[in-house]
């Protein structure tokens, strides 16, 4: 059985397999920044498990997560509006797909 994880430095999916050690990041790199991160806060007093972004990685956070919300409110107005079934599948799988890319850090 195969499972859906996400990095836990991008947040990409990775698809774990059955055999070895589960996974925790996608590529070497994502390790890498991983590893450069927590030894960057040691002795900062910022907690390990903090996440921190820049200002830019924020402002793109915050357009992607305002790109899900608008696309859910187009799926309330699609349901008010009384539309049909394909339309509603359409606008539903805009909404995944943009809250699965909001849920990336960066």
């Amino acid at each position: 059985m195969r499972r859906l994880l996400s990095c836990l430095w991008c947040g990409r999916e990775i698809v774990e397999s059955e055999a070895g050690r589960r996974r925790r990041y996608c590529r070497q790199s994502c390790r890498q920044r991983a590893y450069e991160h927590r030894n960057s806060l040691k002795g900062s007093g910022i907690p390990a498990d903090s996440v921190v972004l820049s200002a830019q990685e924020a402002a793109a956070l915050a357009d992607r997560w305002f790109a899900a919300r608008c696309a859910a409110e187009d799926v309330a107005t699609a349901v008010d509006e009384g539309a049909g079934a394909v339309e509603l599948a359409a606008l539903s799988a805009k909404l995944v797909s943009l809250a699965r890319d909001a849920e990336r850090l960066r």
